[in-house]
């Protein structure tokens, strides 16, 4: 099992996750098409020419997917039985085609479930990196986590 089990956390434990992931132009231009969202500033490149960024931005719910993705290996993968919330989400540098992210999850909370005795909430700080290493995304999530077998 890769994922930790609810009792293999500690609240402060981190994780700087191994695997990184360059972003594309086909990346942005799938998910937005994907997602329904036809913003020029994802999906124009000649739009994007007469803004302050030059070129498109990488949808921002792709990064915030890939940021979490990028640490279900370490942290819950097979462990996790759902998400119960996001909170906090923040954008703080933006994203384009090219770049290369990384991640790092802080647990910064742990209590037990009170319907669940099989499982635990995990509260989770996700960060996204660039190559630069600015911050591109944070979240707080919750997610509802097994408890070891018996």
């Amino acid at each position: 099992m890769a994922g930790h089990w609810f009792e293999e956390f500690s609240v402060g434990q981190a994780f700087e996750h191994e695997i990184r992931r360059t972003v594309t132009e086909a990346d942005n231009m799938w998910f937005s098409n994907a997602t329904c969202n036809p913003a020029a500033i994802h999906i124009d490149a000649e739009y994007c020419k007469g803004t302050e960024f030059g070129r498109p931005l990488v949808n921002s719910i792709f990064t915030l997917g890939l940021v979490i993705g990028l640490s279900v290996q370490d942290t819950t993968l097979g462990t996790t039985v759902a998400n119960l919330g996001m909170t906090d989400t923040r954008f703080p540098f933006p994203v384009f085609a090219g770049d290369t992210i990384r991640s790092r999850t802080i647990v910064k909370e742990l209590r037990e479930s009170k319907s669940r005795p099989n499982a635990g909430i995990a509260t989770f700080l996700h960060q996204g990196f660039n190559q630069r290493d600015e911050e591109v995304c944070s979240c707080t999530r919750q997610a509802l986590m097994l408890r070891r077998p018996a």
